[in-house]
């Protein structure tokens, strides 16, 4: 494949080899069945760890989705007498104080904002007994942004409760050895990748600043990079569960015309409407490359030094679903809208509202080849 190759990928943890944690597992037994439900955005978040549990957890089950009601795996658990539900509320039991511990967990896996959302619409998870935690150390979770200090990772939190409910508090504490490698190989990747910018590396999600500067583009235009992704994405209300997913990723640095382009066959059933909105044809779609391929070889495009910038956030937002990237980004939205005091529309309209008569040739497939000929165009505009 020109320009990059396949990253090779362990099957078990489903990181790259390089980054694989499996070698540092510690399998245990445990009295108690762990069903972890996670949410199917939090399934591509390469530093979670509901996967780690599962994995060390020989008496457990994982399953990805939104709407368990109707899943026989989980209604089986619910319908019987000893389950309990992991999850902060009203009445909850504090798991070193049960009478009778619970014979089988669940526990939801996401950020706060998804594991409450699994558990307000799934009427049979808000039917059980529930258990709370009080994290009893502080979390290594040192890679990820928390809510606040109390709250931990999914692992941490199994290890802990597990301990508790079956009376042997430091038991399943071999548990955090993976947790820890994960930790470790992710700070030690970020040092690595770490050029001495003064953009300082985040491990949240970015989101581009409100009001943005762009004089680091007009000083450094040969590290500019115009980035526009688009997505497969479900109406809400589908059927088919998870986020909108990274399916047409293009690149251009203006001033070289250096390009990158990659079409990722979506690892969901093709919505309906992409192909329309994506003026790509179904089956182009389908063909496309897998995503650790497409990442692989956006790899090797990326310098250290660059700048990337686009039109808003999603873009920024689909890559950093696929692979955390923490990319310095520059908006050209709030820029062309302070110029013109007006709203400019859209990426499409933007350019002939600031007089620029023709955008150039589009400098890939589809919309998105469309709308990166129009990004390079507007940065030709505002750096001028």
């Amino acid at each position: 494949m020109p320009g990059g190759g396949w990253r090779e990928r362990c099957s078990a943890c489903r990181r790259a080899l390089s980054a694989c944690w499996c070698s540092h597992l510690s399998p245990l037994a445990s009295r108690t069945r762990v069903c972890l439900l996670q949410h199917p955005r939090e399934s591509k978040v390469a530093i979670g760890t509901a996967r780690m549990a599962h994995l060390s957890l020989p008496n457990s089950e994982l399953h990805v989705g939104v709407d368990f009601d109707g899943h026989p795996a989980v209604q089986r658990l619910v319908a019987l007498p000893d389950t309990a539900l992991l999850f902060p509320g009203e009445g909850a039991q504090d798991p070193s104080r049960c009478g009778r511990p619970p014979r089988n967990l669940i526990v939801v896996d996401g950020t706060w904002a998804q594991a409450k959302k699994l558990v307000l619409r799934n009427r049979c998870l808000q039917s059980l007994p529930r258990i709370g935690l009080s994290p009893d150390r502080p979390s290594n979770y040192r890679i990820r942004k928390e809510p606040s200090d109390t709250c931990v990772s999914t692992i941490e939190a199994v290890v802990q409760v597990l301990g508790e409910l079956e009376g042997e508090p430091g038991r399943f504490l071999p548990l955090l050895r993976a947790f820890e490698r994960m930790v470790d190989l992710q700070l030690e990747r970020a040092a690595a990748n770490d050029n001495g910018s003064r953009y300082r590396r985040k491990l949240s999600p970015p989101r581009p600043p409100r009001d943005n500067d762009i004089r680091p583009l007009k000083e450094r235009p040969h590290d500019a990079v115009a980035l526009y992704a688009e997505a497969n994405a479900h109406p809400l209300g589908s059927a088919v569960p998870g986020d909108p997913e990274l399916v047409h990723l293009v690149a251009l640095r203006p001033q070289s015309g250096e390009r990158f382009e990659a079409i990722v066959a979506p690892r969901r059933p093709l919505a309906k409407n992409t192909p329309v909105h994506l003026e790509l044809a179904p089956a182009r779609l389908l063909a496309g490359e897998s995503i650790a391929a497409a990442l692989d070889r956006f790899a090797q495009f990326r310098r250290p030094g660059d700048l990337y910038f686009g039109w808003g956030g999603y873009s920024l937002d689909l890559l950093w679903a696929e692979e955390q990237l923490d990319l310095p980004w520059f908006d050209l939205r709030p820029v062309i809208l302070r110029r013109l005091k007006r709203n400019p529309g859209g990426i499409d309209q933007a350019p002939a509202a600031l007089g620029i008569a023709e955008a150039g040739q589009p400098l890939g497939e589809g919309r998105a080849g469309r709308r990166l000929a129009g990004l390079g165009a507007l940065f030709a505009a505002v750096c001028r």
